[in-house]
């Protein structure tokens, strides 16, 4: 689902928007729009999860199963 919605945007904005449309780097400034906000949302949430990783730390309940997994077969009994 989408909503359209109106915003306000800088001459020189609109003037990228337009420039990248016409060179092909989007197929819309909807599109274009879209992706850079997309891009924000995924930066966002990256920083959360660095902030939640330097936080609690790196260990988790996998570390077993991943160094097990990773081990030589003929190591593990």
């Amino acid at each position: 689902m989408t909503t359209q919605i109106a915003v306000r945007l800088p001459d020189a904005v609109v003037e990228y928007l337009d420039r990248s449309v016409a060179e092909g780097v989007g197929p819309s400034r909807a599109a274009l729009v879209t992706s850079a906000l997309e891009r924000d949302m995924r930066r966002a949430a990256a920083l959360r999860d660095a902030a939640i990783l330097r936080e609690r730390g790196t260990a988790d309940d996998l570390d077993g199963l991943v160094a097990w997994s990773s081990a030589d077969p003929q190591d593990v009994d």
